[in-house]
């Protein structure tokens, strides 16, 4: 099955920051999550791919069409949540449902309903009088009912508190077992990274890191105790602290092991946090 969304040799200039060059493929039935720090370019990469803004270099393909050619029928397909929204302030959410519904034909009410009541929305609150918090979860209220095939958040619990974290992420599983669908989600919450995401695509200033399967990476690194310090360097050592090291190649590090009879005290795996730490230093 074809990508939906193909991107390759994205590059954006902006001042001082430059994107890309970026490559990436988005796969129906799948979750990848940009992962980077503040400033790493997954908001831009995010608004390249609406056509929110113009790329100096590169092609993205949406469903087989270029964004930035004159067939925008690919937004139809596309619901997108930014981390900053603008022009909603003085709506209300009633009135903001009304607008956006229309313009979606798989509009599910019963949804946006369940996820009003769920969250405690008040609707007929100006947007803008809203709490950071309330924003977001009205702004979830109306991207999940758009029911299109592909989800684009930007940081979407950044505000949120643990309760509304956890029915947040109940929500989107929920949401893309019902149908083939995709999600892009760029967050820095290890949470969000650890329970929803398939893939990672890690950025650091602008450039591609990696693109990794969740669950192979987690694989990949072992953090190992030794009765001694290795003299040389060890297969895939990422970190060294006396007797601790940490490896990216666990079979080749304890293949090295074995050969220099050092024997291995005790070992573990990291977690996602501490992987993630290290892909970005």
């Amino acid at each position: 099955m074809p990508s939906w969304i193909e991107i390759n040799g994205l590059q954006k200039s902006m001042d001082d920051f430059q994107l890309g060059p970026i490559s990436l493929a988005i796969e129906p039935g799948t979750i990848t999550a940009l992962v980077g720090n503040n400033g790493s370019g997954k908001s831009t990469l995010l608004k390249l791919v609406m056509n929110l803004a113009n790329a100096d270099a590169g092609s993205i393909e949406v469903f087989g069409k270029p964004v930035d050619g004159k067939d925008e029928s690919w937004k139809r397909k596309l619901a997108f949540q930014p981390q900053k929204i603008i022009g909603w302030d003085a709506y209300t959410g009633t009135t903001l449902k009304k607008m956006i519904s229309s313009f979606y034909e798989k509009w599910d009410e019963a949804l946006f309903e369940r996820i009003v009541r769920l969250f405690d929305i008040p609707l007929d609150k100006r947007f803008g009088k809203l709490s950071e918090g309330m924003q977001q979860k009205l702004s979830l209220a109306l991207a999940l009912p758009r029911n299109t095939d592909v989800l684009i958040l930007d940081e979407p619990t950044a505000f949120l508190d643990i309760p509304s974290k956890r029915y947040f992420m109940d929500l989107l599983i929920d949401w893309m077992e019902a149908e083939e669908r995709a999600i892009i989600i760029a967050s820095h919450q290890t949470d969000d990274l650890r329970k929803l995401a398939d893939y990672l695509f890690v950025m650091r200033e602008g450039k591609a890191i990696g693109h990794y399967e969740k669950e192979t990476l987690l694989e990949s690194y072992r953090r190992y105790w030794l009765d001694e310090t290795p003299d040389g360097s060890v297969p895939g050592e990422v970190s060294r602290d006396r007797q601790r090291i940490v490896s990216a190649d666990p079979a080749a590090a304890e293949h090295y092991f074995a050969v220099e009879n050092i024997r291995i005290i005790d070992h573990a795996a990291l977690d996602l946090e501490e992987i993630i730490d290290m892909l970005l230093k």
